[in-house]
């Protein structure tokens, strides 16, 4: 400011005396000092024009609007007759930029985050602009926790009026957490309240996890987790007085102290239910977790205020209110506790509205609905549907919104937004499989052909095991009612001493009709049968079990069987779920008319718990059994069941384990038993992504001759760390594996993977 009136006062040269100012009418304007900054620059802020009159207002105006712009240093105006000349001097320009020292932030995202404040090669140069980024450098790093970063600036003219500007970085260490005291707990202890923080002194996991360096966000984090861990174990009056955190001389060490008042612990009294109660007591006091002699728990409070405001949002009350009123006897310490429940009106959805399917019809959405338009507003219908949209597998992301209808207080519409993903495969080209070897295929799928929802199929699969042709169509709403008819035909050549079997071989042809009818929202029972024409075939290498069985019952079966099978379903997604469980019941019986006489019986079962918002607990079980019945006395040797692989027993080479054949090849059994322990987190590099997960698992599981041959202590477990990727071309699994008891014979693997998914 003071630069600015001394140009007003000292810079204005006029004709006459110093002091006095002659306003005079400007015949022509003349600027001087200009370099790189173009005249008609200057006169596009020049406040007054050529003809106007000039006063001294007018002239102090015009110095400020230049000053303004901030390309000038020094402006100065000059009186020549009644010429009006413009003097001015130039902040210097931009050259270059150097940056160097920087570790922690990359030098791209500095010179980003430079340009956006205008500090950038080529702009005008502000001293007070490279003193903010110095700020924010410090305060970026101090985020980091290095306090004892240091930043030099310099600053070198250069001809042409430039710079080159230098930014030398310090870094210095990260100060870690020396100590965290907490200050006034007398209840529970500084290790229990603690365990609750994410900051803390340095462990073995700091270098990766960073919970040693100091953040003011985190720590009042981890101040309301410590306030939540009170009020839920009952402490309604509990509170942190303070919070003091010190940094040591060297500026590598940080104490932080909590003061606390823990006060005394109350229970429940009571808990009412006041206000209007539009849905029943009776169906509204069972969501209640808090219980007359409970301790008080805030979290216990929330969840049921939510319970009951879901509830009633399943009653078409959407928009509902429940307010929780305690009232606190501080003598007997006891909290009375009345649940206000204000309903709101009724809420009806006026219409059911789709976005994002470009190819899916909307039809196919609209028949997953369980929300219907002109019903009553159903929270748990509106999500249930979304659910159903995303088990359908055409879609990436299902969103879904249900803003109010404009000009009423008692209507809403559902508005569902979809990304689609692709659905079909045109495939020509190459998988590989552990131990399928090479796989050339050429196929031509779609699970929405036409955008109908529709599934058509033509594959033809070679490889070391399997060479298969194949065709399959599925309606999933064969009937209105949602009934599922899929028909297919196949023809396939198998190997089976490329599979780590026994050696034989099998050439089969058939097809199937299968129906699958929905009985309730979770449960769905699917019948129908199939034909199958299958010869066998041995080597001079096949054991003398495949002979024997070859003598007693022939080499060409053709066969009718009969399947059945219910599944109870409730996973919020049909690939990689997070959530709910699937169990499934199976029966296959062959139908004596001359070919094979067999039963099977499976059990399937998969789990999901959530255990954070990252981690997932996965539990599953798998048991099998067959057996033959008329004039076969067991299950053919080509239909047993087997265990070992990156499907099965991982750490164990697929197909391995279980009974030996008179090679000492494996050959299957009539009862097999497997499960598996598994913790799924997502990939640190892509947190949010539904198309990659890794797990830690525990697996078990063996096969058995029969099932009375059946022993707990011979089963093979394994333990290790698997990767599975939905790519384009299918799932990709890796596993890395190591058995936890193999015995003399087992063939262990410890890496697996299976790449591509196949018919």
């Amino acid at each position: 400011m003071k630069h600015l009136l001394l140009s007003i006062l000292l810079g204005i040269t006029l004709a006459g005396p110093a002091w006095a100012f002659e306003p005079f009418v400007i015949k022509d304007i003349r600027v001087e000092g200009l370099q790189r900054i173009a005249p008609g620059t200057v006169f596009n802020y020049l406040p007054v024009r050529v003809g106007e009159k000039l006063t001294e207002q007018g002239s102090a105006s015009a110095i400020r609007a230049l000053f303004r712009t901030g390309f000038f240093k020094n402006v100065a105006l000059e009186r020549q007759g009644n010429v009006l000349v413009v003097k001015v001097e130039e902040r210097p320009a931009i050259s270059s930029i150097k940056i160097s020292g920087n570790k922690d932030i990359k030098t791209d995202e500095l010179m980003k985050s430079l340009k956006h404040i205008g500090l950038a090669q080529g702009r005008v140069f502000d001293r007070s602009l490279l003193d903010r980024v110095v700020q924010e450098l410090r305060r970026q790093y101090f985020a980091r926790g290095k306090y004892g970063v240091k930043i030099d600036t310099s600053v070198t003219p250069l001809e042409r009026n430039r710079v080159a500007i230098s930014i030398k970085v310090t870094e210095g260490q990260v100060a870690k957490i020396r100590q965290i005291n907490i200050v006034g707990n007398h209840v529970f202890s500084d290790k229990e309240l603690l365990k609750h923080f994410k900051l803390s002194t340095p462990t073995l996991f700091s270098f990766y996890t960073k919970n040693d360096q100091y953040s003011k966000q985190k720590l009042a984090g981890d101040l309301e987790s410590l306030r939540s861990f009170y009020l839920d174990r009952g402490y309604i009056n509990f509170s942190i007085d303070s919070t003091q955190v010190s940094i040591t001389p060297d500026k590598r060490g940080i104490y932080i102290t909590i003061n606390v008042t823990e006060g005394k612990q109350y229970r429940i009294k009571k808990v009412k239910l006041a206000g209007n109660l539009v849905v029943p007591a009776k169906k509204l006091f069972p969501l209640v977790e808090v219980n007359r002699g409970d301790i008080f728990s805030r979290k216990k409070v929330s969840d049921t205020v939510s319970a009951i405001t879901k509830k009633l949002g399943d009653y078409g009350y959407a928009f509902a209110n429940v307010n929780t009123i305690p009232d606190v006897d501080k003598k007997t310490q006891e909290v009375t506790l009345t649940l206000f429940v204000d309903p709101g009106k009724r809420v009806y959805v006026r219409r059911i509205n789709f976005s994002g399917n470009t190819r899916t019809r909307d039809d196919v959405l609209r028949r997953e609905m369980r929300q219907m338009e002109a019903g009553w507003f159903s929270t748990a219908k509106v999500q249930r549907s979304r659910t159903r949209l995303e088990r359908l597998g055409y879609f990436k992301d299902v969103n879904v919104q249900t803003p109010a209808v404009p000009g009423t207080n008692d209507q809403v519409d559902v508005n569902y937004s979809v990304t689609e993903q692709p659905s079909g495969n045109l495939m020509l080209g190459v998988g590989y499989g552990q131990t399928s070897g090479f796989l050339v295929n050429a196929s031509v799928s779609q699970n929405n052909f036409l955008g109908t929802g529709k599934r058509v199929s033509i594959a033809f699969n070679n490889s070391s095991i399997n060479r298969v042709y194949s065709v399959s169509y599925t309606n999933p709403y064969y009937t209105i009612n949602g009934v599922s008819r899929g028909v297919g035909l196949y023809y396939r050549t198998t190997d089976a001493a490329a599979a780590n079997l026994a050696n034989y071989t099998t050439d089969t042809y058939g097809g199937h009709l299968t129906y699958g009818i929905p009985i309730s929202e979770d449960n769905t029972i699917h019948a129908g049968f199939g034909y199958e024409n299958l010869k066998l075939a041995t080597t001079t290498y096949s054991p003398t079990q495949v002979f024997d069985f070859i003598d007693q019952y022939g080499r060409r079966f053709s066969t009718l069987t009969l399947n059945a099978s219910w599944a109870h379903d409730t996973r919020n997604r049909a690939v990689l779920a997070d959530r709910g469980m699937l169990q499934r019941f199976s029966l296959e019986a062959a139908v004596p008319t001359g070919g094979l006489e067999y039963y099977k019986l499976s059990y399937d079962n998969e789990t999901y718990v959530p255990l954070t918002q990252a981690l997932t607990l996965s539990l599953s079980a798998k048991v099998g059994y067959g057996n033959g019945y008329g004039k076969f006395s067991k299950l053919p040797f080509f239909e047993n069941y087997y265990a070992g692989g990156v499907h099965s027993v991982r750490g164990y080479q697929d197909n391995t384990l279980g009974p030996r054949d008179s090679n000492n090849n494996p050959i299957g059994g009539s009862l097999k038993v497997t499960g598996s322990a598994a913790v799924l987190f997502p990939v640190p590099f892509a947190p949010d992504s539904k198309s990659f997960r890794l797990s830690t698992f525990f697996d078990f599981g063996n096969v058995y001759a029969k099932a009375s041959d059946f022993k707990a202590s011979d089963l093979r477990y394994s333990v290790g760390l698997s990767a599975i990727w939905m790519s384009p071309l299918g799932p990709l699994t890796f596993s890395v594996a190591k058995p936890l008891n193999s015995k003399p014979g087992d063939q262990t693997q410890v890496f697996q993977f299976a790449l591509g998914s196949f018919f």
